[in-house]
């Protein structure tokens, strides 16, 4: 992609990048503004970008707002899976078995209580004169 094309960018204008002091900044002019769009253009950032920047801090912390640069390549080795654990999946496979009844029994109750709440729900015969007690039969 040409340095012009990028999202959001028009041609000639280059990238500009945001220290973290700038951004905790931002965040906390944000917190006591009004109006954030004058704010965003106040501070001559776009507003869904403080947007952005909010809601990384707000999940992450201070600390998710990256400082200038590229952000750090964090390596995390997946946990093996369950079927290379031996006693691990034969333990898995019970308790999948297990929550499989539970599920299915589940599913009779509510077919079962489906079917009575139809039945009440069903109008009832009367005997006799007006006003009287209707049968559930």
């Amino acid at each position: 992609m040409s340095e012009g094309k990028r999202k959001g960018l028009k041609k000639g204008q280059k990238k500009t990048r945001w220290t973290r002091e700038f951004k905790l900044r931002a965040m906390s002019l944000m917190d006591a503004a009004e109006d954030v769009t004058a704010l965003a253009t106040e501070l001559g950032v776009r507003r869904e970008l403080l947007y952005t920047w909010r809601r990384k801090c707000l999940a992450q912390g201070p600390d998710a707002l990256q400082q200038i640069g590229r952000p750090l390549f964090v390596s995390v080795r997946p946990e093996p899976p369950v079927a290379s654990r031996g006693e691990d999946a034969a333990a898995a496979q019970r308790r999948i078995a297990e929550l499989e009844r539970k599920v299915g029994q589940q599913q009779l109750d509510l077919d079962f209580f489906r079917t009575a709440l139809r039945h009440v729900r069903e109008p009832r015969r009367t005997h006799g004169e007006p006003g009287e007690t209707g049968s559930t039969r």
